[in-house]
């Protein structure tokens, strides 16, 4: 018996026990040790049931993905459904904690469901790329239908025990005591024998044919325009329109045919080294030193939109915050910044009025500083300016107790000038949140020159009680992240100087597998907030570096986005990502004709190919100046601040997969056209030169 696996004999039931924490991975030992406790149970003449139960804190929570892309291992996941299913003795699954993916496809092999009230269930195996492999598309739709199948496994969202239950794939919600209950309904099953009917013969969710019909052609429609570039949602959609429409053998070839389709594309290696890449982020050197500081109490100054955004995350987390502002109205917008988000929350279901009152009671706005003397960190949240952020920091110096943290939140800044403000210059630390903050995932979390190592603990803490996806950043300006994206932003102003249309571009970015494009961003964010950067770079910029001024020359018209109505694009009234700006033509003309460009055309493979190689070779130095620790926490960075397509990986996974010398070939051919700007990164040639990618840095 394998050690992963645990057998016991209650009464007239066999209890077999998952024992691989922390979540109960289906890995080669487990698949074994399950076909052998089966055995067991099957040769011993006193046992009447069976029970499949996870030890600790869940039920098995999917495959060991760690064993996708290797050979396959005897027994697979699906032998083992398919065994549990064909046993002659009747099988419970008793379900606590979650029940995801491979997890849920055993429990689907059991004749019987039992699940505690708090637990969930879910197939999420398309946020990898793939689809449920081992039964789920077959079995599942045989008991819910296609409509609910299709929003389990295309969205991927597990639901809770009760929604199952009304669906019929959790027959019964368990007592306090889940073993116990389990046991009682094994007890029930043997002395009624209850009739243990397979999960493949069910057909409660196969008769209602004009729905599911219905159902099918509904999410292929849908899929068109939501599925972002995603190739395994349509498969996951034809393995559930097989499942209506064929034997249980037919649909478990076609399920397993599909799996392998989708095993076998880039999006899948591209995902599976997001999902490692997140759990790597959060594993940085400070936080192996020490232990982070108390954490309970949260100062933020600032109520605007970044400061309120921090503040609600906080109190979501539920931590105690005191917002601090300069005066009454100041005070009454940031309430009013809170309240807005919960108020929202109580209207989606997602909150209750008691909830909001708790939260609420958490939250003290104020005018003094006094009243953040005793918190356990700062986080400033004021205008983007040095001096202001200085002059606050100095201010903070003189109130805050001694063992706070104090952090800025900032996009660009020098954190060690900021941190020169104080008498504990090592206490500080950045706090890149993104906007909305209080939903936004990424926090970038930015590394002075010498911080105390439990500082930068607190800061990866914060980032945990958050629920963010924190990364580590040296301090430079424009950290990971916003110094890429100033890089390729200057690449896409190349492109339309030299030809291209700002739509042109959008229109690349977005197949490529963005939701929009940088131009549409700009516009987005607010034109003149670049602007403004730019004109205080303007002393330090390299006079023999190419400079565009086609923004300049919109933002000197006044138009400053979608908040005046125009932009790169026109905004009318209902128009969200904008139409066609007449006037513009006219300036980039204009521009050109300065400099004597001759306009050339740009297919939409080019674009990319000049805007990939600009991100990337970027991305590179940032790794090569230690800026990042890994080329993974660069793709975790562009993946969930700046809305690089998650199924490629990142750009430096991206990178890897289109080739590095490719790369390199690329580089080197647009350096003719600009020594400047085009230098081939250190790090991408002595890669090549080793004959390694960016992935064996990680």
């Amino acid at each position: 018996m394998s050690n992963v696996i645990s057998f016991e004999v209650v009464e007239n039931t066999a209890v077999i026990t998952f024992n691989n924490p922390p979540v109960n991975a289906l890995g080669h030992a487990v698949r074994s040790g399950i076909v052998d406790a089966l055995d067991k149970a099957n040769n011993n003449v006193n046992v009447k049931a069976i029970i499949l139960i996870g030890g600790g804190r869940t039920f098995p929570a999917g495959a060991d993905i760690t064993e996708f892309g290797g050979p396959l291992l005897e027994p697979g996941l699906p032998e083992v459904v398919n065994l549990i299913e064909n046993q002659t003795l009747p099988v419970i699954a008793a379900i606590h904690g979650t029940a995801l993916g491979g997890g849920l496809e055993i429990a689907l092999g059991a004749n019987f469901r039992i699940a505690t009230k708090e637990a969930k269930i879910g197939l999420p195996e398309v946020h990898l790329g793939l689809l449920p492999g081992a039964g789920g598309t077959q079995r599942f739709p045989r008991i819910a239908g296609a409509k609910a199948s299709i929003e389990l496994m295309t969205s991927g969202t597990p639901i809770r025990a009760s929604a199952a239950h009304k669906l019929g794939v959790i027959d019964k919600i368990a007592n306090d005591n889940l073993l116990d209950s389990a046991l009682s309904y094994s007890n029930t099953i043997i002395q009624n024998k209850l009739p243990a009917v397979k999960t493949s013969e069910r057909t409660d969710g196969l008769q209602d044919k004009k729905s599911n019909k219905e159902a099918i052609e509904n999410a292929r429609n849908a899929l068109k325009s939501k599925a972002g570039g995603l190739h395994s949602p349509f498969r996951i959609v034809d393995c559930i329109e097989k499942a209506l429409n064929s034997s249980i053998i037919e649909g478990l070839k076609y399920e397993r045919d599909a799996f392998i389709d989708c095993l076998n594309t880039p999006q899948r290696e591209g995902l599976v080294h997001a999902f490692f890449a997140e759990r790597k982020s959060s594993k940085v050197p400070e936080a192996g030193r020490a232990a982070p500081r108390q954490l309970e109490h949260l100062g933020v100054i600032g109520g605007g939109t970044m400061g309120s955004g921090i503040t609600l995350a906080a109190l979501k987390s539920g931590m105690q915050v005191t917002m601090v502002e300069q005066d009454s109205d100041s005070i009454a917008r940031g309430i009013q910044n809170v309240e807005k988000v919960l108020n929202r929350d109580i209207s989606k279901g997602r909150l209750d009025l008691s909830g909001k009152a708790e939260i609420m009671g958490r939250y003290t706005p104020t005018t003094d500083f006094q009243n953040i003397a005793e918190v356990d960190m700062v986080i400033e949240a004021v205008f983007e300016e040095m001096e202001v952020k200085k002059a606050v920091f100095k201010k903070l110096d003189n109130v805050v107790r001694e063992g706070a943290v104090l952090a800025s939140n900032t996009s660009y800044l020098d954190i060690d000038e900021i941190a020169s403000a104080t008498k504990r210059p090592r206490d500080v630390i950045g706090l890149h949140f993104f906007s909305p903050a209080n939903i936004m995932k990424l926090l970038e979390i930015v590394i002075p020159s010498n911080p105390y190592d439990d500082v930068v603990a607190t800061g990866f803490l914060l980032a945990k009680k958050m629920r963010k996806v924190p990364v580590r950043a040296g301090n430079c300006h424009g950290f990971i992240g916003n110094r890429i994206l100033s890089i390729y932003g200057e690449l896409a102003a190349y492109l339309v100087e030299d030809g291209a249309t700002p739509e042109q571009v959008d229109t690349a970015v977005r197949n490529f597998g963005y939701p929009m494009g940088p131009y549409q961003m700009f516009d987005m964010a607010g034109l003149d907030i670049g602007w403004a950067n730019r004109k205080a770079g303007a002393s330090s910029r390299d006079p023999k570096r190419r400079y565009v001024s086609i923004a300049d020359r919109i933002c000197e018209n006044g138009w400053f986005g979608q908040k005046t109505g125009k932009g790169f694009y026109e905004y009318p009234e209902g128009i969200r990502f904008g139409v066609e700006n007449p006037d513009l033509k006219q300036i980039i003309e204009t521009e050109r004709s300065k400099k004597n460009i001759i306009p050339k055309q740009f297919s939409e493979q080019e674009i990319m190919r000049r805007y990939m190689a600009a991100m990337i070779n970027e991305a590179a130095d940032v790794v090569h100046e230690g800026i990042a620790l890994r080329p993974s926490d660069v793709d975790v960075t562009l993946l969930y601040g700046y809305g690089f397509p998650r199924y490629r990986g990142g750009p430096l996974k991206y990178a890897d997969m289109y080739g590095l010398e490719k790369l390199a070939e690329d580089i080197k051919e647009f350096e003719k056209e600009d020594p400047i700007f085009w230098k081939l990164s250190p790090l991408i040639e002595k890669l090549i030169k080793e004959n390694k990618n960016f992935d064996s840095l990680n």
